[in-house]
């Protein structure tokens, strides 16, 4: 991707935009696998969309990340009857914003030190989100530090940096394709 220079935190109309189909993209497609519940986890499904808000961090910035991540949270959340879980939706937010902290370094998505600092990232962004919507749970639900290691941030953590480090390179190789294409590289 050449373009001129990227700005890390740039939020225009493009942004606005991107981080409305990626909520939508990401709303849609968690609350289609949201029966694909977790035995023994505290209402953790696995979620193959999760690397929407990973992917559109890395491609368009972090407010993008954060705001596909949270907002689409919040509409599978609402879709799916569960409901409003802030700490939950602010962790999807994280786990788009934090890849999306190296948009600026990725230039070719085909490269492999490209693909290899995204699936990094990818760690690094769902064990921030997961963290910190887990560790809610001790004073919101009353858990202790035991089940909130157990039943909701290794189930969430481990599901999301396994659809994450999958499906990530994927994304970024067909991302780079269509950008050739269209003349964007």
């Amino acid at each position: 991707m050449s373009e001129k220079k990227k700005s890390l935190f740039k939020f225009g109309t493009r942004e606005v935009v991107y981080s409305a189909i990626g909520a939508a993209l990401y709303a849609v497609l968690t609350y289609a696998t949201n029966f694909m519940q977790l035995p023994g986890s505290g209402n953790v499904a696995m979620r193959p969309a999760v690397v929407i808000p990973m992917f559109f961090g890395i491609a368009f910035g972090p407010i993008v990340g954060f705001i596909t991540g949270f907002i689409g949270n919040i509409l599978s959340d609402l879709l799916s009857g569960w409901g409003f879980w802030f700490w939950w939706d602010l962790g999807n937010g994280i786990m788009g914003l934090i890849p999306g902290l190296i948009a600026v370094a990725i230039i070719d998505y085909k490269a492999i030190k490209s693909l290899l600092l995204g699936e990094f990232f990818v760690i690094l962004g769902a064990a921030g989100g997961m963290g910190v919507a887990a560790i809610s749970e001790m004073w919101v639900s009353g858990a202790d530090m035991t089940a909130v290691i157990y039943y909701n941030f290794l189930p969430a953590f481990l599901t999301n940096i396994a659809n994450g480090l999958i499906l990530l390179p994927i994304l970024m190789v067909a991302y780079a394709a269509v950008a050739q294409r269209s003349g964007r590289q």
